[in-house]
């Protein structure tokens, strides 16, 4: 039996956490971190030790929180331990040497695997400090040597990663050669040097990457068992591969019978019109803007901070030639309302850069995407839900978008979870995502559907997270309702806030510590009380 105080198992837990990051960045080869698989060999002893560690912790003196906090920990473990064995991005896929992003992702992390040097452009102001300066030239410094180790790592044979995985290399050298046009690069003479080296270096990885596509023959998806696995014990998504696919043609369907008797409800009102200029448009977003955090307020849905409209307004988005729309923005000329109620993520983010978790395991995102279950599930369900709270009851046409988004997100994670058992090819996916979706919007701009079926090629589970973390989200608000139902206070708008302040976790683990209910995990092969 343990001598140790609750307080000392949960410091215990934390000195853990702490060391565990600080053990999953890979020491550096050559200034850049290393993938290579007899580094990752040598590692896998120390690796075992803080796994061992945390297995020794008494669970049974640790609260709730404390063991939620505990199974994140013990997820993440898993999630590098299913890299180190299957995944093995460094070695699969080319789009993981890609450096430079020039924009935030609307999660907590990038969407899918990412090198742990990777630079944020977006976090610069042009023109320079010199501090900052100092700081882009290191930070872009590590890419030939990157791109060089990228050549000797990438030993896979799967093709549609391979294939596909060009293109973001490619993207590389018109996002560094668009770097050199941003105030006051042109004056820095050595910025521009590791610039124009990183250039011809990137250049150069593409081109090798082409020559080697020729050789490469083999499937792309981790297979059924894999993918099984890697949901339940690693993104905790207590759903197999079987489950996720009959989850999703449901709510296709459901998604495509709504829309249709929304239409027929609606067949005698004037069709929704298309901002067809930037002044329009502008309008359009602004008032969408205005008119949902007032709803979101007065209807006290959820608790508005003064800060939610302002992280919104940042990302309204401009006018865009229809010709040249992609399905999303095909939806905000139309009313932004439905696409901005899933900016719901902007208001996460903000939260996390202005009010951050007090709990250090909570603080930063979480590894491997483990997060999109919550945030892809969070974005996806207010949607619907700020739709049933009355949010269009003076335009129902807008009704139809929202189940428009609905078939959309279930199309394109049926056809992932296709490609992932190696069922169809990516290509092969993407006419699922494609020809299920309402209207023919998908058809309209190609970039989206490349883009977002490989993404989920690369990052298992992200394509259906959207409708699993849907889901999960429901049926955490459903046990909640059922428990709260005599309780005044066990509101939407306290439903929410509880959401906010339990912070980006897993979905199933927000149920367990909402509503004191592991259950919620069963079927996973591990389990709490063992």
């Amino acid at each position: 039996m343990s001598v140790y105080s609750q307080g000392d198992v949960r410091e215990s837990l934390e000195n853990l956490f702490i060391d565990w990051r600080k053990f999953e960045k890979p020491p550096e080869f050559n200034g850049a971190p290393d993938y290579r698989s007899n580094t990752f060999d040598l590692r896998i002893e120390e690796f075992d030790n803080l796994r061992n560690r945390l297995n020794q912790i008494d669970k049974e003196k640790l609260d709730i929180k404390s063991q939620v906090d505990w199974t994140l920990i013990w997820a993440e473990m898993n999630g590098y331990e299913f890299n180190y064995n299957i995944l093995k991005p460094w070695e699969r896929d080319p789009a993981f040497y890609k450096s430079l992003w020039m924009n935030r992702s609307d999660v907590p992390a990038h969407e899918g695997p990412t090198h742990h040097m990777v630079i944020e452009v977006w976090q610069y102001d042009f023109p320079l400090s010199r501090q900052h300066l100092k700081k882009l030239i290191n930070e872009i410094s590590i890419i030939p040597a990157l791109n060089e180790q990228a050549k000797n790592n990438l030993i896979g044979n799967a093709k549609d990663l391979w294939i596909a995985g060009i293109r973001d290399i490619d993207t590389q050298v018109s996002n560094l050669k668009s770097l050199k046009t941003f105030p006051g690069v042109e004056r820095h003479e050595e910025l521009n040097e590791v610039i124009d080296k990183s250039i011809r270096s990137t250049i150069e990885l593409s081109e090798w990457l082409k020559f080697e596509s020729k050789n490469k023959t083999g499937p792309s998806g981790i297979g059924k068992d894999n993918y099984t696995w890697y949901q339940k014990n690693v993104h905790l998504v207590p759903l197999s591969w079987d489950d996720e696919v009959m989850l999703l043609k449901r709510e296709l369907a459901r998604a495509w019978s709504s829309l249709k008797l929304e239409e027929h409800k609606n067949r005698n009102l004037p069709e929704l019109t298309s901002a067809s200029n930037q002044e329009e448009y502008i309008k359009k977003a602004k008032d969408a803007s205005k008119e949902l955090i007032e709803f979101l307020d007065k209807q006290q849905v959820i608790d508005v901070k003064d800060y939610y409209k302002d992280a919104l307004d940042e990302r309204l988005g401009k006018f865009i030639p229809e010709d040249i729309r992609n399905f999303f923005w095909i939806t905000a000329h139309l009313d932004p309302k439905p696409l901005y109620s899933h900016f719901f993520h902007w208001f996460e983010l903000a939260e996390m850069d202005l009010n951050p978790n007090e709990n250090i395991i909570r603080k930063d995102a979480v590894l491997y995407n483990i997060f999109d279950s919550r945030n892809e599930g969070v974005a996806t369900s207010v949607e619907e839900m700020f739709m049933q709270a009355g949010l269009y009851e003076s335009n129902p046409r807008s009704k139809e978008i929202v189940y428009i988004l609905i078939a959309q997100r279930a199309a394109r994670g049926l056809g992932s979870l296709y490609a992932h058992a190696n069922l169809m090819t990516m290509e092969e996916a993407g006419k699922i995502h494609s020809e299920y979706t309402p209207r023919g919007w998908m058809k309209t701009e190609k970039e989206l559907l490349i883009f977002e079926q490989h993404l989920y090629l690369r990052q298992p589970g992200y394509g259906t997270s959207y409708i699993t973390g849907k889901y999960l989200f429901e049926n955490a608000l459903a046990e909640y309702s059922r428990i709260n139902e005599k309780d005044p206070n066990s509101n939407l708008k306290n439903f929410f806030k509880k959401l906010m302040d339990i912070g980006n976790i897993p979905m199933s683990l927000f149920h367990w510590e909402l509503n004191n209910d592991p259950s919620i995990l069963d079927g996973l092969i591990y389990e709490f009380d063992d």
